[in-house]
């Protein structure tokens, strides 16, 4: 069983401009790829853990993401950080279209898609991490019983603290603490 990074996307691999869907609006933050990459070489399985409610709030479509994820992966490739897996979240509780306005498992704080790729891929979850810039990434990571959670700031003032083992400003900071565990 692999030992695994989980990244939220939003804020912690690219800035957040709200319902990033398109290739011309996605921004890598600095040092994501050098810092996935060293994680990679550490034995790190990457795997995106993210929420995107824009699909149900009707903002662009599951093919439009799918398409945006699929460049996405290709930067990764070849920064020599290959991701192992994206997982999404297209739901939200009560806001847009059916049939994506629903409770789910999988739409953070809940720990569905952790676990969901812990069981599809084998990783390690009492050996791995979560990064994120929100609580609700804290909370399903300690939902999911990982070893520890890293709030990253990306620039940004934190809404809270609660649930993270560091905080830190963002993903080259990131990488450094888990690298020391």
């Amino acid at each position: 069983m692999r030992k695994t990074v989980f990244l939220d996307r939003d804020g912690v691999i690219n800035v957040d401009h709200g319902y990033v869907h398109q290739i011309d609006q996605f921004e890598f933050l600095p040092g994501v790829l050098s810092a996935c990459r060293r994680l990679h070489e550490a034995g790190y399985a990457l795997v995106v853990v993210t929420n995107q409610s824009g699909i149900a709030r009707g903002y662009y479509d599951e093919a439009q993401f799918a398409h945006l994820t699929q460049w996405m992966k290709e930067q990764f490739n070849a920064a020599g950080a290959p991701l192992t897996a994206v997982y999404y979240c297209p739901h939200h509780p009560d806001k847009g279209n059916d049939p994506y306005v629903r409770d789910c498992d999988c739409r953070k704080p809940e720990p569905g898609m952790l676990v969901a790729a812990a069981q599809a891929y084998e990783l390690d979850l009492a050996r791995s991490y979560m990064i994120g810039d929100k609580p609700s990434d804290m909370t399903a990571g300690r939902q999911a019983d990982v070893s520890g959670c890293v709030l990253v700031r990306s620039g940004k003032q934190v809404e809270s603290t609660e649930g993270a083992d560091v905080v830190v400003e963002g993903l080259q900071q990131a990488a450094d603490w888990v690298l020391k565990q």
